[in-house]
């Protein structure tokens, strides 16, 4: 049986998501809520819960605010997550989820805790331990205070050791990462459209100008780009293969985590040393898994073995052949 590597995740600047149910949301207008939770959140929390909910050990670290822990605690001790979180006097930020009938959703992100260069220096050395056997997840913003490129040194630090780091962060954190030497580049990156075009501050609307950009960013040393479409799934460049991935059928509902979701079936399937169709398969699967679940959560292994089955992977050729 093949040995577990060491699995962590990073969370800079957590959430709890208020996710309100409403029929629809007029501008300007009262909207009366049907329905509301609060979950702990924040991509790397959401990344770290579901590889936890498909059987693997993780560890989580980074930064949580003390005032508001008693979710992630909970949430951490429920599915026997390593906590490593540094914590700090300020409250963790709530970012509002408005969904409305159809699945349309609108996010108001409220200002967070502030950190310091001594708080970062305190998550790098809760990963003192992370060596060559080692996959982390390095997802979501940073909070303020910290200088902008720090996201991007921390992977940075991690990668010289050997560690095959999951970047899943846009701005100037990608932008930084991207240029760093080749010893330096994250492994995987997975931005969405949009996200990549900001990074590399060109359009990238053509689907040509998409797969160019990601074999470009191939030139740089890193070893897969993944970038998520919406409806049109996502396309997974590497150096042995490109691929599209499309889910037979999308579900209804919160898309909040399903970009995380992916980051954590990407990192599922490196630790078991998927080929890239397979990869393909199990990070798209765990993406429309978690459109079927509320809160950080994804639903049981027979289920998502049945969704990464009915996932359509082809070449990246038939697509471009399309446009």
């Amino acid at each position: 049986m093949r040995a577990q590597p060491d699995i962590r995740t990073v969370a800079l600047n957590p959430a709890i998501d208020l996710t309100v149910g409403l029929a629809a949301l007029i501008p300007g207008e009262v909207a009366r809520a049907r329905s509301a939770r609060h979950d702990p959140g924040g991509k790397g929390v959401n990344v770290a819960s579901c590889l936890a909910d498909w059987g693997l050990s993780v560890g989580i670290h980074g930064l949580i605010g003390a005032e508001n822990e008693a979710r992630f605690t909970a949430l951490f001790a429920a599915k026997r997550i390593s906590d490593a979180m540094i914590r700090l006097p300020q409250p963790t930020r709530t970012n509002i989820k408005l969904l409305e009938d159809g699945g349309r959703t609108t996010d108001v992100n409220l200002p967070g805790f502030s950190a310091s260069a001594r708080d970062l220096a305190a998550v790098e050395a809760s990963l003192g331990g992370v060596g060559p056997n080692a996959i982390v997840a390095i997802s979501g913003t940073q909070p303020q205070g910290l200088e902008d490129d720090a996201s991007a040194r921390l992977a940075a630090g991690l990668a010289r050791r050997g560690a095959r780091v999951v970047f899943d962060v846009s701005g100037t954190p990608l932008r930084t990462a991207l240029t760093l030497a080749p010893d330096a580049v994250p492994y995987a990156i997975k931005p969405n459209r949009h996200e990549l075009e900001a990074c590399l501050r060109r359009d990238l609307s053509g689907r040509g100008d998409l797969v160019a950009a990601a074999r470009e960013i191939l030139g740089r040393g890193v070893a897969l780009v993944v970038v998520s479409l919406g409806t049109e799934g996502a396309i997974f460049v590497s150096r042995d293969a490109e691929l599209q991935a499309l889910p037979v059928a999308l579900s209804q509902g919160s898309t909040v985590g399903a970009g995380d979701a992916m980051v954590a079936g990407i990192v599922a399937a490196l630790a078991e040393g998927l080929p890239a169709e397979k990869l393909a398969a199990r990070a798209t699967a765990f993406a429309v898994g978690k459109l079927r679940n509320a809160g950080p959560h994804l639903p049981d292994r027979t289920e998502l073995r049945a969704l990464e089955t009915a996932v359509a992977v082809r070449p990246l050729s038939d697509w471009l052949a399309e446009a």
